[in-house]
C-alpha cells in the first residue's frame, strides 16, 4: 500500500508492548524555542513529547525521579509557560486525556477557561452601536480575558494520579524562569510582530522588550517575577491565585489595564472579580469514545469540541474504505467528512452547562451513514454545508437543510504535549492562551500573559433561526477545538496525538489518525 499524506502532522506517541515511540514534527508554526528536534525517539520507561527541549527534559527529569505521567506532564507545562510564554502559562485553560494503566480506563479534566459573572451576551458588542467589536479590539483587552484554568488543571491531575506534590513538580520550571534561557530567532522574530501591541502595557514591554525592543538572538530571557509566583504557588497551593494574592494581583491587572506611558489603547476593562477566581474548577468528565477500524479513539467531549467532530468525522469514514481508494479519492472522502462535522458542531456544541448537547446522538453509528451519504464521490459539496438532524434517527439520506453563516474559526496558537511513563500511564494534553501573546497583559510582579479565551465565544448569532450554542454568558465555557486523544487497541496505549492550530486542530488530529491507521504512514509522514 502506498502511503499518503493529507497535510502536516505535529505531535504523537505511538505505544505498544512496552515500547513507545516519540514524534514531533512542525505544524502552523515553529516552536518559540527549542533544540534540534529529534523526529523519532524509541526506548522503553517513558517519553515526553513537548514543544522545546527545555520543557521535555523537565518532563524526562521528574520521570527519572519517581514520577508519573501526571507529574511529568505539570512540569512540562510549567516549563512551557517559561519557553513558550506566548502560547502557553497559568493564565490560560487546558484539556487533559489520561490513560490509568491500573485500571485501563482514560478519564478527561476540562480546565477551560470561563466567563466572569458579569458577563452576558452583548460583551463583544460596542456600547454605542450595538455591533460587534472589532476582532484585535477586543483580543487586546480585559473583556478577552477568561477566569484561567490551567494551575486547577495541574492540582487535579495531581491529586487523582501525581506521586509528587506541587511544589516539587514546579521546581524545574521555577529554576529555569530564575535563570533564563537563550532567545532564539523565532521567539525574536514573534516579539517583533507584537512589539507594538506589548508596548501598549507597561509590564508587558518591561518582560518582553528589554530596552524598548525585542530581546537580541543568542541573549538570555530571564523572568524571576514568574519564578516567584512559582515558588508562592509552590507553598501555598492554587488558592494563592484562586483567591489569593497572586489572583488579586491577577483581578487589578484586568480590570485596572497596566498601560505604559504614552499608550494608545483605549482601555476596555474586564468585569473579573476575585469571586470569580475562588469559583472556578477544572471538571472531570467522561471522554467521548468512537470506535474506528476496531480501535478505541478517546477525546475531550464538551466544552471542548474536537473529540465530538473528530468522532463523527470517524464515524463517517468508516464508511467507506480508504485503504483501497486512490489518493485524490481518500483527500475528498476526508475533507468532505471533516466539512459535515464542522456543521454540526457550529449548530449544536457548547458548554454542556448551558447548552443540551446531543453527543451520544452525534458519536451514533447511525448518525455517521446518515451524513456520509450527504458526500458525492465525484465532487465536493457547496459551502457552506448545512448541519444535520441527529434526533430523527432517519435510515434514509435526508435532503440538504439551509445552511446556516459560517463561523469564524479562532484560537489559533495552543500548544501540545505528551507523557508516557514507566508504569504505561499516558497523558496527553492541549493549553493555551489563545491568540499569540494572548489579550497582551502581563499580570504585573508575576511574569506570565493573560488569556484572550473569551473572543472563542461567537459575538452575535451565527445559526440564523436556530439557537447559537457559543454565544457569551456569565460562567460559561467558550467552545474550544482543542482535540487531545488518545488511541486504545485491545485496551492497551496505541497512539497518543494532538496538535496546536485552533481549529485546524480537528481537522490535524483526524489526519494523523487516517493517516496512521487507514494508510499505515510512520507517524512523521502521518
Amino acid at each position: 500500500m502506498q502511503a499518503r499524506r493529507f497535510g502536516a502532522a505535529v505531535a504523537g506517541l505511538l505505544l505498544g508492548a512496552g515500547l513507545v515511540t516519540a514524534s514531533v514534527a512542525p505544524a502552523h508554526a515553529a516552536p518559540i524555542h527549542s533544540g534540534a528536534a529529534t523526529p523519532v525517539a524509541q526506548g522503553y520507561g517513558g517519553a515526553v513529547v513537548s514543544d522545546t527541549a527545555e520543557s521535555t527534559q523537565a518532563g524526562l527529569d521528574v520521570l527519572r525521579s519517581g514520577g508519573t505521567a501526571a507529574d511529568a506532564a505539570v512540569a512540562v507545562a510549567a516549563t512551557l509557560g517559561v519557553t513558550d510564554p506566548y502560547v502557553a502559562g497559568i493564565g490560560g485553560g487546558s484539556y487533559l486525556v489520561y490513560y490509568d494503566a491500573h485500571t485501563h480506563r482514560v478519564s478527561t479534566i476540562d480546565g477551560r477557561e470561563t466567563a466572569p459573572g458579569a458577563d452576558g451576551p452583548s460583551m463583544f458588542l460596542d456600547p454605542v452601536t450595538r455591533q460587534p467589536l472589532p476582532f484585535p479590539t477586543a483580543v487586546t483587552s480585559g473583556l478577552s480575558v477568561g477566569v484561567p484554568g490551567t494551575l486547577a488543571t495541574w492540582q487535579r491531575a495531581l491529586q487523582r494520579w501525581g506521586r509528587f506534590g506541587l511544589a516539587e513538580d514546579l521546581r524545574p520550571a521555577e529554576q529555569l524562569a530564575e535563570r533564563g534561557f537563550v532567545v532564539n530567532t523565532t521567539l525574536r522574530e514573534l516579539t517583533r510582530q507584537n512589539a507594538a501591541r506589548f508596548a501598549q502595557f507597561g509590564s508587558t514591554a518591561t518582560l518582553f522588550l528589554p530596552g524598548g525592543v525585542p530581546p537580541a538572538v543568542g541573549s538570555t530571557l530571564r523572568n524571576p517575577d514568574l519564578a516567584k509566583t512559582y515558588r508562592e504557588i509552590g507553598e501555598d497551593g492554587i488558592s494563592a491565585l484562586y483567591g489569593g494574592a497572586i489572583g488579586t494581583d491577577l483581578v487589578h491587572a484586568a480590570q485596572h489595564l497596566p498601560l505604559a506611558p504614552g499608550a494608545t489603547l483605549v482601555a476596555r476593562p474586564g468585569p473579573m472579580a476575585l469571586s470569580d477566581l475562588r469559583g472556578y474548577r477544572a471538571h472531570d468528565a467522561d471522554p467521548t469514545q468512537v470506535t474506528y477500524r476496531g480501535l478505541d479513539v478517546y477525546g475531550m467531549a464538551a466544552s471542548s469540541s474536537g473529540g465530538i467532530t473528530d468522532g463523527e468525522a470517524l464515524d463517517i469514514l468508516s464508511t467507506v474504505n480508504l485503504a483501497a481508494m486512490t489518493p485524490v479519492q481518500a483527500l475528498h472522502h476526508y475533507l468532505e467528512a471533516t466539512r459535515l462535522a464542522f456543521a454540526d458542531r457550529n449548530r449544536y456544541l457548547g458548554d454542556p452547562r448551558y447548552v443540551d448537547v446531543p453527543q451520544r446522538q452525534l458519536l451514533s453509528a447511525s448518525f455517521g451513514r446518515q451524513r456520509a451519504c450527504r458526500i458525492d464521490p465525484a465532487k465536493a459539496g457547496v459551502s457552506p454545508v448545512a448541519p444535520g438532524d441527529p434526533f430523527t434517527g432517519s435510515r434514509s439520506c435526508p435532503p440538504p437543510s439551509r445552511a446556516p453563516v459560517p463561523v469564524p474559526d479562532r484560537d489559533h496558537h495552543t500548544n501540545h504535549f505528551v507523557v508516557a511513563d514507566g508504569a504505561g500511564n499516558v497523558v496527553s494534553c492541549t493549553n493555551t492562551i489563545e491568540e499569540l501573546g494572548g489579550s497582551g497583559i502581563v499580570v504585573p510582579g508575576r511574569g506570565f500573559l493573560l488569556n484572550n479565551e473569551l473572543t472563542d465565544f461567537n459575538f452575535a448569532p451565527t445559526q440564523g433561526s436556530a439557537p447559537d450554542p457559543n454565544l457569551p454568558a456569565a460562567g460559561k465555557r467558550p467552545r474550544s477545538s482543542m482535540s487531545p486523544t488518545i488511541v486504545l487497541r485491545d485496551g492497551r496505549p496505541f497512539l497518543a496525538v494532538g496538535s496546536p492550530g485552533g481549529a485546524t486542530i480537528i481537522t490535524t488530529v483526524l489526519q494523523i489518525l487516517v493517516n496512521r491507521i487507514d494508510l499505515g504512514m510512520s507517524l512523521p509522514d502521518a
